[in-house]
């Protein structure tokens, strides 16, 4: 069943621990067939060097598996709220990154003080708010999905493709496993490098708008030029 979404989860796992960004088991990749409402996830606590395509655990969007014999990761209501909240996503990406995860537990989102950042982010990686005791207490990860769908009202999910959750670590996703990936290795070089510019320049505003709104627009507006053409609109 989805043995295709499965090799392809798989394979996005193995990318996100080669990145640098998980050490042990702390990370995980999900990716979703939107025509089954399926989600393939990363079982939890499986050493990456002992996972194979097989072992990846296939849910629906309430988080019971349909099939797989081991455990879903723990994260899975957490990525399944993003799925439901947004349906353009197609893949989520959870690490412990060392500066994404140091701007969570400091309780700061991450100014875009350059350009690096806007290029792949439409202004300030946002921050959720901590959960409350009860939310902990009962329904923990199906509630942290629930705070950063709260925090993302009124924004554009493909436009701030990640979300520092307050005292825990960073979410990243993206419209295939693969892009999340490549959005948690980016919001991983673009916290390290807003802690260094805050490190130097303490004081230093963000990048002016206009700068952002050019660098950003240029990559992924509707006039957007960085790049090749795609061989369809050729």
């Amino acid at each position: 069943m989805l043995t295709d979404l499965k090799e392809a989860v798989f394979k996005a796992n193995m990318e996100l621990a080669k990145s640098g960004l998980v050490i042990m088991t702390f990370g995980n990749v999900s990716g979703i067939d939107r025509r089954k409402g399926i989600v393939a996830i990363k079982p939890s606590g499986v050493a990456y060097d002992a996972l194979k395509a097989d072992d990846i655990v296939l849910v629906d969007l309430e988080g019971q598996v349909v099939e797989g014999w081991l455990n879903p990761s723990s994260d899975t209501p957490t990525h399944c709220e993003i799925y439901k909240a947004f349906p353009e996503v197609g893949g989520v990406a959870h690490a412990h990154s060392v500066y994404a995860t140091t701007f969570a537990q400091a309780r700061r989102e991450i100014p875009c003080y350059g350009t690096t950042h806007a290029d792949s982010f439409h202004g300030p990686i946002p921050l959720t708010r901590l959960l409350v005791e009860s939310e902990v207490a009962e329904g923990y990860e199906r509630n942290t999905g629930k705070v950063i769908v709260e925090r993302f009202a009124g924004l554009d999910p493909l436009a701030l493709p990640g979300v520092l959750v307050a005292g825990h670590g960073p979410f990243a996703w993206g419209r295939t496993p693969d892009e999340a990936v490549e959005t948690s290795v980016i919001l991983e070089q673009v916290a390290a490098m807003a802690f260094g510019t805050i490190t130097l320049a303490p004081r230093l505003a963000p990048l002016d708008r206009h700068i952002m709104e050019k660098h950003y627009l240029r990559k992924h507006g509707p006039d957007a030029y960085y790049g090749q053409k795609k061989e369809e609109d050729r």
